[in-house]
């Protein structure tokens, strides 16, 4: 009898210990998806030139009573902590939350801001946790992080457009949803971010990803914000030198066939986003963006024209 508890017990303590190991193991990435992570993987987890990777076979984890409509929908914002850094936001998302206003300008500078212009723009924006345009929270320091432009879009932007599209089609359409920045030790600047989101309804988005906060060409230092420019790539600074070197004896217009039936070579004061249909104007917060998705208007009404609808940001 002693022996056969002695041996349950030893039986136990093994699977405890292979248990706790298997949550604290850097699990490869491949083919984007990462399975059965933990908050302690994805700290550790590293970046391999895939930007956006699936976290627990795509499903959010998510208890029951946060997903009940009972008391409508809500926001709920982590305390900064003792480094001023932001945490979890969460929500119960519905139509009854979205701004009906124009995003104002964004003043507070969150945790490892130190910004500057590349070649494509400007290398961060101030990163909204849950997007002005499901919850009209904007100036909160507790929905703020610091990321890259291609963090914050078009890479944060897709899911927040899955999301917002399904919360207007209908006021009875509810959304569970949280974003997590995930910081390594005392590092201002977030390695990335998980976002979650569950529809109470069965044809609604679900998801559960991790957003590595990366920025081609650039080498970020996590612990302070800083960087510095990739071997091989340039700042907008040498960007512009080599544009003016390489210009100085013929000087070209530059041609755009974007829109059917026209072609401008006017100074364009409107940029949309091509992958998300979405435009953008000079004092917009996404205004600068990666060449390789924009897409050039002379006009709002040009753009509208062309399908594009624009930017809450």
């Amino acid at each position: 009898m002693k022996k056969n508890r002695f041996r349950s017990f030893a039986l136990s303590l093994a699977a405890a210990i292979g248990f706790i190991s298997f949550a604290n193991t850097n699990v490869p990435c491949n083919n984007q998806t990462v399975y059965a992570v933990s908050d302690k993987a994805l700290v550790n987890l590293k970046y391999h030139n895939k930007e956006i990777v699936t976290v627990d076979h795509d499903q959010p984890q998510f208890s029951k009573s946060t997903l009940s409509k009972k008391k409508g929908p809500w926001q709920k914002y982590s305390q900064l902590d003792y480094l001023n850094r932001a945490h979890a936001a969460n929500a119960l998302l519905n139509k009854r939350l979205m701004p009906h206003s124009q995003r104002a300008a964004l003043t507070w500078n969150p945790t490892g801001w130190h910004n500057k212009r590349i070649a494509s723009g400007w290398l961060y924006n101030r990163c909204h946790l849950i997007g002005y345009q499901l919850t009209g929270q904007n100036n909160n320091p507790r929905n703020l992080i610091t990321g890259t432009r291609e963090l914050n879009d078009p890479d944060m932007l897709k899911y927040e457009n899955e999301v917002a599209e399904y919360l207007r089609s209908s006021s009875k359409n509810y959304v569970r949803y949280r974003v997590t920045p995930i910081f390594k030790g005392n590092d201002l600047l977030a390695n990335g971010v998980e976002m979650e989101a569950e529809a109470t309804s069965k044809n609604g988005p679900r998801f559960n990803v991790y957003i590595f906060n990366e920025q081609p060409g650039m080498l970020l230092n996590y612990k302070t914000g800083t960087s510095k420019v990739k071997h091989g790539s340039s700042t907008i600074a040498e960007h512009v030198k080599s544009r003016k070197r390489s210009t100085s004896r013929v000087t070209k217009k530059r041609t755009i066939h974007h829109i059917k039936g026209t072609v401008s070579t006017a100074e364009h004061r409107v940029v949309g986003n091509r992958r998300s249909k979405i435009y953008h104007v000079m004092n917009g917060q996404n205004y600068h963006m990666s060449s390789a998705n924009a897409v050039y208007f002379n006009s709002e009404a040009a753009a509208q024209a062309a399908g594009y609808r624009k930017s809450l940001r």
